[in-house]
C-alpha cells in the first residue's frame, strides 16, 4: 500500500468516526428519524445548505441547535418574521465615535457571518429579506454599501420552513431553493419515538451535548470527500437522473412529462455527486457506487423540481416525482 493510499484510509476512518460521534451526540437529544440526521450531516460535511421542512413542533429547530452544540463552531440563529429586514441578517454600517471624539462608519456584522446559521421559519420572512441570504449562500460573502465582506469557512445555512399551505408564509423563489444542497422532510414520529420524547422532555434530567470538532477538522474532511473517485459510468448515471427531471428531455419518464414545469439545475448534479462521495466514505469505499447516488438523489432533487398545474391539482408532490424518476431510471 502506498503512503498516499494509507493516508486516505486513515483520514476516511477519521471521517467515519467524526460522523458517528455527531450522530450519537444528536441522538441524545433528537429522537428517531436517523435518515434525517444522516442527510443533515452529509449536507454539513459537504459544506452545503439545507432546507428542513415540516409542521411546527417536530423538532426542526432543535435538530440544528443540537448539531451546533455538538460542534466547536460559531452559531447564530435568525428568527424570520415579516418585519425582519435584510440588514438584520447581513449587518450594516453604524456611526462610531473614538475616545478622542473622531467619528467614522464601521461595519457591524450580522448573524450571517457565523459558521452555522439557523434561519428559523424562513418562509415567514418577506421575499426581500429572504433574498438577503442569496449572495451569502452562493458566493460565501456579502456586499454592504459597495464593500464585500467574506464569510469564514466552514459556512452552512440551515433553514427551517413550515409547509407553504400554512397561513402567513411566503414561498421561497426557485432561485433560492436551488441554493439548498438538500431539502430534508421531517415526519411525525411514531408512538415509540413519541414515548421517548415524553420521557426526555417531561422528566427532571437535562441532557447536554458535548462539543466535538472545530473548523480545521471539518475543512480537512471536506477536502477528503472531494478526493473520492467516481467512475464515468456512475457520473453519467447521476447526470441521467438530473436530465430525467426535465419534461422535454428524452430521458424523462411519463411522470415528469405529465407533472413537471421545470426540472433540476446543474447544482442538483453537484449535490448528488458530492453527497455520493461522502456516502461512499461512510460505507468504507473510496469510489462512488450507483447505490450511493440512489441514496442521496431524492433530497437533492425534490426541491428543484417545479411542478405544473396538473401536479398541483392532483396533489402530486415534488418528492413523489423525484422518486418516480429514480424508480424508472435504467439500472447501471
Amino acid at each position: 500500500m502506498t503512503v498516499a493510499a494509507a493516508d486516505i484510509q486513515t483520514r476516511a476512518a477519521i471521517f467515519r468516526d467524526c460522523f458517528g460521534q455527531l450522530q450519537t451526540e444528536i441522538g441524545r437529544v433528537f429522537v428517531g428519524q436517523p435518515s434525517v440526521v444522516e442527510q443533515l450531516l452529509l449536507c454539513f460535511f459537504c459544506q452545503g445548505h439545507a432546507l428542513i421542512e415540516g409542521p411546527p413542533g417536530l423538532g426542526k429547530t432543535l435538530l440544528v441547535r443540537t448539531l451546533s452544540d455538538a460542534l466547536n463552531l460559531q452559531f447564530a440563529r435568525v428568527q424570520c418574521t415579516p418585519d425582519l429586514m435584510p440588514a438584520d441578517i447581513t449587518g450594516t454600517q453604524i456611526l462610531m465615535e473614538t475616545h478622542d471624539g473622531v467619528r467614522s462608519f464601521a461595519f457591524q456584522r450580522g448573524p450571517i457571518f457565523a459558521n452555522i446559521v439557523l434561519a428559523d421559519e424562513i418562509n415567514r420572512a418577506t421575499p426581500r429579506t429572504q433574498a438577503a441570504f442569496l449572495e451569502a449562500m452562493q458566493e460565501r460573502h456579502v456586499t454592504v454599501f459597495g464593500t464585500t465582506h467574506r464569510i469564514d469557512e466552514p459556512f452552512s445555512v440551515f433553514a427551517t420552513q413550515n409547509p407553504i399551505e400554512m397561513e402567513g408564509t411566503y414561498p421561497l423563489p426557485e432561485a433560492q431553493l436551488d441554493r439548498f444542497f438538500f431539502k430534508i422532510s421531517i415526519q411525525v414520529p411514531g408512538v415509540d419515538d413519541l414515548a421517548e420524547i415524553m420521557l426526555r422532555t417531561t422528566g427532571d434530567e437535562t441532557v447536554r451535548v458535548s462539543s466535538q470538532f472545530g473548523a480545521e477538522t471539518v475543512l480537512s474532511l471536506f477536502g477528503l470527500i472531494k478526493q473520492v473517485k467516481i467512475a464515468d459510468s456512475v457520473l453519467r448515471y447521476a447526470l441521467h437522473l438530473v436530465r430525467a427531471t426535465h419534461a422535454d428531455a428524452p430521458e424523462a419518464p411519463p411522470v415528469v412529462k405529465k407533472y413537471v414545469r421545470y426540472g433540476a439545475s446543474p447544482r442538483a448534479a453537484q449535490s448528488i455527486v458530492l453527497a455520493s462521495k461522502a456516502t461512499a466514505l461512510l460505507a468504507g469505499r473510496y469510489h462512488v457506487a450507483a447505490e450511493d447516488v440512489r441514496r442521496v438523489a431524492v433530497p437533492a432533487l425534490n426541491h428543484r423540481i417545479i411542478r405544473n398545474f396538473n401536479a398541483e391539482m392532483e396533489r402530486v408532490t415534488s418528492e413523489e416525482i423525484a422518486r418516480g424518476v429514480l424508480s424508472t431510471a435504467p439500472p447501471l
